[in-house]
């Protein structure tokens, strides 16, 4: 196959180029932004200053698209270990214990991360990225049947010179990993296909992050510091070890309650939540830059699986497809079992890949979506379609991590579930079913 293209540099973007670079004699990643040349946040990425989580399935993925990169950003200071080991968690009034789960994560900022991901794609012969372009229609061709058509590639506008220019650019295959602004639902309608059916959970979520120095007694020396918002506390917080001895703090509201940026803001939001251990951390550690503040009014998913026509030629992904609520940091494992999913579906070859790689993508998304939206659902303000036995998932769940705090067993299993290596049905064995139960009997954790 000749060429591929890619719609956008994000996260999700670059790691399908990649596959696509082991199936197409060219791929091209049209991205909007000039791309930085060292590890900063960028214009187009308004999330990339915040928290993110590389689970240790993702982080095993990425090691097989890119074998030496975990030790490549250990060089440049990230940290890597079983988060288990280390965490102090706390949710729903009680501490989780900690234990040797052997899933090891790599804790490391966006921007770093990102940018050792396009190092590397910038290695490879095959791939070229046209910085500060902008994809704005697909090119398509009749298919000979009925109103269907095959999309043959986009029009590109290049802002480089004095006076944009916009050209076509011919494709044997488009990939749309624009995020939430991707542009592809109005592409579709353009072309006369319908909107995909889209499922959304309005939570209203905001956060606002600052960075503070990193020193050694800071929670005796342990990480991450996790406190979850609750039933009767919608706020949490969450701080990650990274590079360069600096924590990424972060504070989130529900329902559009959001920390105030400014220091002392911030420090009186921390006091808030339903354990210390942040504030503890914030109130006497050092400052590092401004705040930065995100806000995410909505989960949201489209089922392109349940469209009964689509064009040949043409695939979206990452964000585009399915966003999470970032708390739960499932968005860029799930790119990567994303990119997996496209070269089963090129293994196969180009013809029906559409219809393939939605409906496998739609199974993968089951997973991070029931837990993410699951959870969000919980709360009776939140808005969101639920059906009696979503409530009953809902109830089993929240015994079931409570019985987790102090059950090894249960908590290898959730985690095992939430780091996307076990489908949820998992938590749904007999044997992991009765211990829930038995458990619950505890008084302890009533």
């Amino acid at each position: 196959m000749e060429r591929a293209i890619v719609i956008g540099a994000s996260i999700s973007g670059l790691l399908m180029a990649r596959v696509l670079a082991d199936h197409f004699t060219q791929v091209i990643i049209i991205e909007r932004d000039i791309l930085p040349t060292a590890p900063e946040p960028r214009k187009g990425v308004p999330q990339g200053r915040h928290l993110h989580v590389l689970l240790a399935h993702g982080r095993d993925l990425l090691e097989g698209f890119f074998p030496g990169l975990t030790q490549e950003l250990m060089d440049q200071g990230a940290l890597v270990g079983d988060l288990s080991e280390s965490v102090i968690w706390f949710s729903e009034g009680a501490y989780t214990r900690n234990f040797h789960s052997g899933l090891v994560s790599i804790q490391v900022s966006r921007p770093l991360l990102e940018g050792a991901i396009y190092q590397r794609l910038c290695a490879l012969p095959n791939v070229n990225i046209l910085e500060n372009h902008d994809a704005t229609a697909l090119v398509t061709l009749p298919t000979g049947a009925g109103t269907d058509v095959r999309v043959s590639g986009v029009r590109v506008v290049d802002r480089n010179g004095p006076e944009p220019i916009e050209t076509p650019l011919e494709a044997n295959l488009v990939v749309d990993a624009g995020g939430r602004g991707s542009r592809s639902l109005a592409w579709l309608e353009s072309l006369g296909y319908a909107r995909p059916e889209e499922e959304r959970i309005k939570m209203g979520l905001s956060y606002t992050t600052r960075i503070f120095r990193r020193r050694p007694e800071h929670a005796q020396g342990r990480n991450p510091v996790v406190i979850m918002p609750s039933f009767n506390n919608r706020r949490g917080g969450v701080m990650l070890a990274v590079e360069g001895n600096r924590w990424i703090a972060g504070l989130v509201g529900y329902l559009g309650d959001a920390a105030p940026p400014d220091l002392e803001g911030f420090i009186e939001f921390a006091g808030s939540l339903d354990a210390p251990d942040f504030f503890d951390i914030v109130k006497t550690a050092e400052p590092l830059g401004e705040a930065s503040q995100y806000k995410y009014p909505a989960s949201q998913r489209r089922r392109y699986e349940k469209l009964t026509h689509f064009p040949d030629g043409f695939l979206v992904c990452g964000d585009a497809l399915c966003s999470f609520n970032p708390i739960y940091g499932q968005g860029m494992t799930t790119a990567a079992n994303e990119a997996v999913i496209l070269d089963e579906c090129l293994r196969i070859g180009l013809p029906g890949i559409a219809r393939r790689f939605f409906r496998r993508a739609s199974r993968l998304l089951d997973s991070p979506w029931s837990i993410s939206a699951g959870s969000d659902l919980s709360y009776p303000e939140v808005e969101g379609k639920r059906n009696p036995s979503m409530r009953l998932v809902g109830l089993y769940l929240t015994r079931l991590l409570l019985a987790a705090r102090e059950d090894n067993v249960l908590n290898l299993v959730f985690q095992r579930v939430t780091n996307l290596i076990e489908p949820p049905t998992s938590l749904f064995r007999p044997n992991i079913v009765l211990r829930v139960l038995l458990r619950s009997l505890n008084p302890k954790i009533r």
